[in-house]
């Protein structure tokens, strides 16, 4: 009797342990990687592009996400590659073999070229947070450009500044692959409208904090316009040394810097930016997507306002995830990059909230660009339309 007493709670003890564990096994892990600098000068910008991931997968997670019947939950790990190409190689190796992600993404254009070098042979999605055109250009068929192409800034920039402080320009931007393309392509424009560049001389933004020297030496040759651009903090430093060098003339601001982020480190006023044309800030976008995203944001941020690095990489997450459902599949990335179309389609405006229309045949995103100037000490949108 008592033996098979001890039977039947035996086997009802294993019974319950087994109907305990099986939510767990009903329940997927998607492990999503992401290599981006999270020290050094640009580890705040890591950081903004990491959290706009998080924030998309703490929706994700809340909502019971479920792909082909089965709940998903998504987790993200993170590598420091300290914005180095080479770094970000290594991270990709150690993502994909050790982590088994089926996506990566990576905020600058080296790294994505890095991880293009591998991510077909692996099978792995590369969510490249950068609008540099030769992302996509190179035909890599599982790649997922972020944002917009910059070159559909350039003929604003090029047209505001040169119409608002002369045509003498000097290149005074990072000097990281990023701002390179940025400069290859904005140089041409700038002298085929009449301009002339007078100076040239990169500087390394995400090692130094003193930049009196590099920006003495391109103010000697008196130009009108500053171009500029890389991470926002080191970016505004550059900007607060010119002025204080007595640097009276324009800033044209490269997409990755943000004038919200510049900011507080420029006495938190838009002052020492007057005349400034860059890409408008998100928190002064006044579209309902935008403000609808922005709410939801500070409820989980209180105090700290988002850019475009943060909501861009929210978007580009909660597309892959509805791709995957569409997919009907997790690990298959052709699958997933064939659907991400309609994973942007399929996204409410609080979730796009700069408007993404969809992605192109090559995998880059598209949407109408949007630029905002600096005029009495405000940010002020201009419609594109007024730069032709």
């Amino acid at each position: 009797m008592i033996r098979r007493q001890f039977t039947q709670i035996a086997g009802a003890i294993a019974v319950a342990g087994f109907l305990a564990s099986a939510p767990a096994h009903a329940q997927e892990i998607v492990k999503i990687g992401y290599s981006g600098p999270l020290s050094g000068g640009a580890a705040q910008y890591g950081k903004n592009t990491l959290d706009g991931m998080k924030f998309a997968i703490d929706e994700l997670n809340a909502s019971g996400f479920e792909v082909a019947g089965k709940k998903v939950k998504f987790e993200v790990v993170a590598l420091d590659d300290k914005y180095n190409p080479a770094e970000t190689g290594i991270n990709f190796q150690r993502l994909v073999q050790e982590h088994k992600t089926p996506a990566v993404m990576t905020p600058h254009s080296g790294g994505s070229f890095a991880i293009q070098t591998k991510n077909v042979a692996t099978k792995t999605l590369l969510l490249s947070y950068t609008s540099v055109p030769e992302i996509t250009a190179r035909g890599n068929p599982l790649t997922l450009r972020i944002p917009p192409e910059f070159t559909s800034y350039i003929p604003a920039f090029v047209k505001h500044a040169q119409t608002k402080f002369g045509k003498r320009m000097a290149v005074a931007n990072a000097d990281h692959d990023y701002a390179k393309a940025w400069t290859k392509a904005f140089v041409p424009a700038w002298t085929a409208a009449g301009g002339q560049v007078v100076a040239e001389n990169p500087m390394s933004y995400n090692r130094a904090t003193d930049f009196y020297s590099g920006v003495s030496k391109v103010l000697a040759s008196k130009p009108d316009v500053l171009f500029i651009g890389g991470a926002s903090e080191p970016t505004a430093l550059v900007v607060k040394q010119a002025r204080e060098l007595g640097f009276k003339g324009g800033f044209v601001i490269i997409d990755q810097a943000k004038m919200d982020q510049m900011k507080p480190i420029l006495g938190g006023n838009y002052a020492m930016l007057e005349g400034a044309i860059g890409v408008l800030p998100l928190i002064d976008d006044a579209t309902p997507g935008a403000k609808a995203f922005v709410g939801s944001w500070l409820k989980a941020y209180p105090g700290r306002d988002p850019a475009s690095e943060m909501s861009l990489n929210y978007t580009a997450m909660l597309a892959t995830a509805q791709a995957m459902k569409l997919a009907g599949t997790t690990s298959d990335a052709a699958a997933i990059r064939a659907n991400l179309d309609k994973g942007f389609k399929a996204l409410k405006l609080s979730q796009n909230p700069h408007n993404l229309d969809g992605v192109d045949a090559k995998g880059g995103s598209t949407a109408k660009t949007r630029v905002a100037v600096v005029e009495n000490g405000k940010i002020k949108e201009m419609a594109i339309a007024s730069f032709q």
